[in-house]
C-alpha cells in the first residue's frame, strides 16, 4: 500500500490501473479516466457513496453531486 496517496479512496484493489498495483500514482488511473470519458471513482467517493453507481460517466458524477446537494 505504499503506492497509496493519502486522499485515495478507490477500494478496487483488483483494477490494475490502483495505485498499490504499479510506481505511477494515479496517473495510469487518471489517464484511463480521461480517455474513457469518465472521472475516477476518489471523486464520487468524496460527494457520496460510489458503491451505489452503476457507470462513472461526467453525467452521472453531476448527478450525484446535485442529488447529494438537495439532501443537505
Amino acid at each position: 500500500m505504499e503506492n497509496l496517496s493519502k486522499f485515495c479512496t478507490c477500494k478496487d484493489l483488483k483494477c490494475p490501473f490502483h495505485p498499490t498495483n504499479h510506481n505511477k500514482g494515479c496517473s495510469l488511473c487518471i489517464a484511463k479516466n480521461l480517455k474513457e470519458g469518465e472521472i475516477p471513482s476518489c471523486f464520487f467517493n468524496k460527494v457520496g457513496n460510489a458503491s451505489e453507481m452503476e457507470s462513472y460517466y461526467y453525467e452521472d458524477f453531476a448527478k450525484l453531486v446535485l442529488k447529494n446537494k438537495r439532501e443537505e
